[in-house]
């Protein structure tokens, strides 16, 4: 077989094509799967109860690009008790992982508030991981909407 000058800008040209796109074949959501192998890799295969842990997110969000989000944890924190980490999740995002918080008894409380991108309308998700090991969970949907014309 001859390779031709044109055969060969088509091969680069498909060559630059995967390396933008990341090399990556399948879905660019994450999945229900992906969400709780993050979870269960955070708590170390225990189960979250529910309690002690909250959090705040709009029920709806006109623009996704900024939704707010609050988690705080009810503890002492002292030496003996208190939140080692948090770590917060958007099921719906191409990779579920939003950000891990981590906290000391200095910390005082823990409590945090940040901003997130969500891509479409998910649940997010928080799991606090106790100083004894114990881990509590919270979830809220967050309807994304475009332009704020409803859910």
């Amino acid at each position: 077989m001859k390779l031709t000058r044109r055969d060969a800008l088509a091969l680069g040209a498909g060559a630059a094509v995967f390396a933008v796109a990341g090399g990556r074949a399948g879905s660019a959501w994450a999945g229900l799967e992906d969400t709780e192998k993050a979870v269960m890799e955070f708590t170390g295969g225990a189960t979250p109860a529910s309690g002690r842990i909250t959090l705040d997110a709009p029920e709806i969000a006109e623009n996704g690009n900024t939704v707010p989000i609050s988690v705080s944890v009810e503890s002492p924190m002292t030496d003996d008790d208190y939140v080692a980490s948090v770590l917060i999740l958007a099921e719906g995002n191409p990779n579920p992982d939003v950000a891990t918080l981590h906290f000391t008894p200095m910390s005082g409380a823990a409590e945090a508030t940040t901003r997130m991108r969500l891509a479409k309308t998910q649940n997010v998700i928080a799991v606090a991981k106790m100083s004894d090991g114990s881990v509590f969970m919270d979830k809220k949907e967050v309807k994304v909407t475009i332009g704020g014309c409803g859910g």
